[in-house]
């Protein structure tokens, strides 16, 4: 997070769809042995992000986490977020991602179409509303979700990238006292975290990776990837 630019790999700089990509040796981070490439491809694009944004909302075992969102960077969050104790409330259009998000953990699951998030999850915590709330969907309806189902002195973080999002600052957020953080990408010290996370708490991110493709299957990948029902995809060299 430099003043004068960052590297982001696929973003800022040199990206993945190509057998080989340039990188910094010094931005290189070993992979733990217990780990398969394609976990460890997970952990670096879309793990990574949701464990710290967990660590953002310092999530624990004594809260509620409300996910908005549940492809590959939410469905991440459930698992770590189970892992690290927290009731994990998912929310998300999709009934097969919501099944996905069960198996990680989920302790309920909410679909939008069935009826009002909002209300739902004040049912579900004596009236109140969530400790931590976490959107991953980018849209505005999800992060005015996150914010509105957070409780007083709730804690809030956005990591959905795009769009434009209209709140009533006082009633929404002033007055409740909430704490809004952003939370972008991850150091290659928290991705190293991560990693030593997951092979600690003995977590099955393989189940993560419901879609693998070669390179020649981009095409495919990509159109069964927009029908936002899969997990995590990635490319295999062949």
């Amino acid at each position: 997070m430099c003043l004068e630019g960052n590297l982001v790999y696929g973003s800022t700089t040199h990206g993945g769809h190509a057998d080989y990509i340039l990188v910094r040796p010094h931005m290189l981070v070993p992979l733990v042995d217990e780990l398969s490439f394609a976990e460890g491809a997970a952990i670096s694009c879309g793990t990574g992000t949701a464990y710290l944004a967990l660590r953002r909302l310092a999530v624990s075992g004594r809260e509620t986490l409300v996910i908005f969102g549940q492809g590959p960077v939410g469905l991440s969050g459930t698992m770590l977020a189970k892992a690290m104790g927290a009731r994990v409330i998912a929310v998300d259009l999709s009934p097969e991602r919501l099944q996905l998000a069960k198996q990680f953990g989920a302790d309920v699951t909410l679909n939008p179409k069935d009826g009002d998030v909002v209300s739902a999850v004040r049912d579900l915590t004596h009236g109140e509303g969530a400790e931590t709330t976490l959107d991953c969907t980018g849209q505005p309806d999800g992060r005015i979700g996150a914010v509105k189902s957070a409780r007083i002195w709730g804690r809030v973080c956005f990591v959905g990238e795009g769009n434009t999002t209209t709140f009533e600052i006082s009633p929404d957020i002033i007055h409740k006292q909430l704490t809004i953080y952003g939370s972008w990408t991850f150091s290659s010290v928290g991705q190293a975290e991560c990693a030593q996370f997951i092979v600690d708490h003995k977590l099955a991110l393989e189940s993560l990776l419901t879609d693998r493709f070669s390179l020649s299957d981009a095409v495919d990948a990509y159109k069964r990837f927009d029908t936002q029902t899969t997990g995590k995809g990635v490319f295999l060299r062949n």
